[in-house]
C-alpha cells in the first residue's frame, strides 16, 4: 500500500542527468507553512499520545489556554484530531498548481479565502463525508442526496460534527470566516511564540534541502526526507509508503515539500483531485528510520508462529547454531533453517560465523522497537 505521485511533467523539465551532473527541478519547492504547522500544533494538543516528545509543550499550552478558546477548538477539533484537513494547505487548491505556502499565517489565510465554496466544503468535510478523495466527484452543495448522506455520516460521529456539518453546508463563507478567526486567535494565544521558536529551524531545513535538490537531484532529496519516500526516476513516480492507496500527478504544476517540526512521525501526502501535490515531512532527527509497511507486516507475521516465538526465546538469551536449536526443539535442522530464514528476512535475527559454526541471535533492539515502529507506521 502506498501513495503514488506521477511527476512526468517535472521529470521532462529536469536538466541533465547522469554521473556528476546536477539535476535541476525548478518546479519542486521546499517551503515551510505556518498554517500547516498550526494544524500540527492543534493535532498535538488534541492527541498528545501521538507526540510523546511534545507532551511538555502540550501541557504548558493547555494549562494556560483561555477556556473560551478551548471550547471553540472543541467545536471543530475533528479537522485536526481524526485527520489532517486540507484546509491547512489552501495553497494547493489555487488553480495553476504553482502556488506556494505563504510566509505568514495571515498570507495563508488569505489563500484560504481564494478557494471556492465547493473546494472549502470538500476539504472541511473530509473527516466525515467520505467523498472520493483523488477522483472528480460531485459535492454536497449541489447534490441533495450527497448532502443528506453527509449529514447522516456526521450525525453518526456525534452532535458536534453534525452541527458543524449543517452550518458548513448552509453557509460556507460564515464557517470560513469563523475558521479564519479561530486560527488568528490561536496564533495570538500560543502559536506566535511557538512559530518564532521553530521557524528558524524550518527555514534552515528548507535552505538545506533546496541546496541538496540543486546539487544531488530529486532522488537523494526525497530519500533524505524519510525512508518512506522513494523515487523511480525512469518511471517518473514518487512512492510514499503508507497504509492507504492513492494516486495523483503534478501535471503542469509543481510539487511542494513542506517540513514540519511538530509533526513527527506523520508523513502526509496531499493527493486531492485537482489540487497541487505536496508532501509534509518531519525534519530529520537521530531516531532510526521506521521500517516500511511491508517490513512491519513481515515482522508481525514472523512472530505470530508459535515455533518462531519459542526460537526467539532461545535466541534472546544467547547465540545458537541451527543444530543446537534443532536438538532443543526436537525438530530437524532443515525445519529450523526454514523458520530462521523467515525471522532473518523480517530483520529480527542476526547471524555470524565463529570458526566452523554459524550462530544466530535475536536482534533485541529491533524487537524492542516493534511496538513503537507499528505505532509510527500506522500514524505515518
Amino acid at each position: 500500500m502506498s501513495v503514488i505521485i506521477d511527476i512526468t511533467g517535472l521529470a521532462a523539465d529536469g536538466g541533465a542527468s547522469g554521473s556528476g551532473a546536477a539535476e535541476r527541478w525548478g518546479r519542486v519547492s521546499v517551503v515551510p507553512s505556518p498554517l500547516a504547522e498550526l494544524g500540527m500544533a492543534l493535532h498535538a494538543l488534541s492527541e498528545p499520545g501521538h507526540h510523546p516528545r511534545l507532551q511538555g509543550w502540550a501541557t504548558a499550552v493547555s494549562t494556560r489556554l483561555d477556556p473560551g478558546l478551548a471550547d471553540r477548538l472543541c467545536e471543530a477539533d475533528f479537522l485536526w484530531r481524526m485527520t489532517f484537513s486540507d484546509v491547512f494547505a489552501p495553497f494547493a487548491g489555487i488553480p495553476g498548481g504553482r502556488e506556494l505556502p505563504g510566509a505568514t499565517l495571515a498570507e495563508e489565510l488569505d489563500q484560504l479565502d481564494k478557494l471556492t465554496d465547493e473546494q472549502f466544503v470538500h476539504a472541511a468535510l473530509e473527516f466525515t463525508c467520505q467523498l472520493r478523495y483523488d477522483v472528480a466527484d460531485p459535492g454536497p452543495l449541489d447534490d441533495p442526496g450527497l448532502r443528506r448522506r453527509s449529514l447522516e455520516l456526521a450525525a453518526a460521529r456525534g452532535g458536534a460534527q453534525e452541527r458543524f456539518t449543517r452550518r458548513l453546508l448552509e453557509d460556507p463563507p460564515a464557517i470560513r470566516a469563523w475558521f479564519r478567526q479561530l486560527m488568528l486567535d490561536c496564533d495570538e494565544a500560543f502559536f506566535a511564540d511557538t512559530w518564532a521558536r521553530i521557524q528558524p529551524q524550518l527555514a534552515a531545513e528548507a535552505r538545506h534541502k533546496s541546496e541538496l535538490l540543486r546539487r544531488k537531484g530529486l532522488g537523494e532529496t526525497l530519500a533524505s526526507l524519510s525512508g518512506a519516500i522513494s523515487l523511480d526516476e525512469e518511471a517518473a513516480l514518487i512512492t510514499v509508503d503508507k497504509l492507504l492507496v492513492g494516486r495523483t500527478a503534478t501535471g503542469d504544476g509543481g510539487l511542494v515539500l513542506v517540513p514540519t517540526s511538530l509533526g513527527w512521525p506523520h508523513v502526509m501526502v496531499l493527493h486531492r483531485y485537482g489540487w497541487q501535490p505536496s508532501i509534509t515531512y518531519p525534519v530529520s532527527d537521530s531516531r532510526p528510520q521506521t521500517p516500511s509497511v511491508e517490513q512491519l507486516t513481515r515482522r508481525m507475521e514472523a512472530l505470530a508462529h508459535p515455533v518462531r516465538m519459542r526460537l526467539c526465546r532461545h535466541l534472546a538469551r544467547a547465540p545458537h547454531t541451527t543444530s543446537e536449536l534443532a536438538d532443543a526443539h526436537g525438530m530437524s535442522a532443515p525445519e529450523i533453517s526454514r523458520h530462521l530464514a523467515v525471522l532473518k528476512k523480517a530483520g529480527l535475527i542476526t547471524s555470524g560465523r565463529r570458526g566452523r559454526y554459524v550462530r544466530h541471535q535475536l536482534d533485541l533492539s529491533a524487537v524492542a522497537r516493534l511496538g513503537s515502529d507499528f505505532i509510527e507506521g500506522v500514524l505515518r
